[in-house]
């Protein structure tokens, strides 16, 4: 998806550290309680020190939208993240984004007009009134939209599981359909649908690219998931190999991995949870562990440094970093607040009022059922 961010001015393009750190704590000060700033936890720590809460993307809007006082929101996260915050904050709040720039390529995998083409081309095989449309959170607002007016739901990596058990029923509850389009992240629904007893046989992966998602007919009717071909660029990187080599050095050493990971990658993990998990399982671990991560790099780091009476360490030796979230940083993050102090709003994220409507809708079903 194309964002224009324009350049900095080289007030904030050429200053030292120093001086965007005065910049920021000066701009900070002045603007006061008008203000939060909301840190993902991929974040650079150059702009995470700022952050007045921290958080993965849904619970940052969750507590955007339960303070009242911050007239101004500065999300250090991505443009979906955003979005969803503009969607659940109130009319009187404004929600920036240090950098245009800052999106997420699993989240563009998925657009609005490829989704519209798969349901269209599921309605002339099967009963798309049986098909529930399931988005992760890592998606625009105008997915999670779609979703809401199609009868179906957001998720999250830590309630997928429960997302999916309302869409499909579990011999004790009802279901919604009898099949789950899935998207953007193939990895999640996979992962997912085998903790629900789903086996490969039960899943399809559905490439946007080709004709019919590149199935044929009775392999679209027979699977029950329908798993969009889309992944995380960072966690993809995580290979079974690279836990091997972990527990060769580390003997006993704890593994901890991401639900965005491929399936063989969870398969030979300790543990598989959400960014809130892993930080939990690094907390819980015992004094002296050393614990393998499979997750972004930054909050890799951020733990290690936390937790110094264990060792943790990424599991990938060569350390991708989220290289969209990587963008904002503490000189976007020094310009942002400094127009707001001189009454310029840069970057604001708006989401118009009907597509805000039914992603409310979708967001407010997850949320009734978890």
């Amino acid at each position: 998806m194309l964002r224009l961010q324009q350049a900095l001015p080289e007030r904030y393009s050429s200053a030292t550290p120093e001086a965007l750190e005065e910049m920021i704590r000066v701009a900070k000060e002045t603007l006061g309680s008008r203000l939060i700033i909301l840190g993902h936890h991929y974040q650079r720590d150059e702009v995470m020190r700022w952050a007045d809460a921290r958080g993965d993307s849904f619970g940052l809007s969750r507590i955007a939208a339960d303070q009242q006082e911050a007239e101004f929101v500065v999300f250090c996260g991505v443009h979906f993240m955003a979005e969803s915050a503009d969607i659940l904050t109130s009319d009187r709040q404004q929600v920036l984004l240090p950098d245009l720039n800052a999106g997420c390529s699993m989240a563009d995998m998925a657009d609005l007009d490829s989704v519209e083409e798969a349901w269209e081309s599921l309605s002339r095989l099967v009963d798309v009134d049986r098909v529930v449309p399931v988005t992760y959170m890592n998606s625009s607002a105008a997915l999670k939209a779609f979703v809401g007016r199609h009868g179906g739901v957001v998720c999250t990596s830590s309630n997928a599981r429960a997302v999916l058990t309302w869409a499909l029923g579990d011999g004790s509850s009802p279901s919604r359909g009898d099949q789950v389009l899935f998207f953007p992240d193939q990895h999640l629904g996979r992962n997912t649908g085998y903790q629900l007893g789903y086996t490969e046989d039960d899943m399809a992966v559905w490439n946007p690219r080709q004709v019919d998602g590149g199935l044929d007919a009775d392999t679209i009717k027979g699977s029950t998931l329908l798993l969009w071909k889309g992944h995380c660029s960072v966690h993809q990187r995580f290979r079974p190999n690279h836990i091997d080599t972990f527990r060769t050095e580390h003997p006993g050493g704890l593994v901890v991995v991401h639900p965005e990971c491929a399936h063989d990658v969870v398969e030979v993990a300790d543990l598989v949870g959400s960014t809130d998990f892993i930080i939990k399982a690094v907390a819980d671990a015992p004094a002296g562990a050393v614990i393998g991560v499979g997750t972004e790099i930054h909050l890799v780091n951020r733990l290690d440094e936390e937790t110094p009476d264990k060792t943790v360490v990424s599991l990938d030796p060569l350390v991708c970093p989220c290289s969209t979230m990587f963008r904002i940083d503490a000189a976007h993050l020094a310009w942002i607040l400094e127009g707001l102090v001189n009454g310029e709003v840069h970057n604001r994220i708006t989401v118009d009022p009907e597509t805000a409507e039914w992603a409310r809708v979708a967001l407010e079903r997850m949320l009734a059922t978890v």
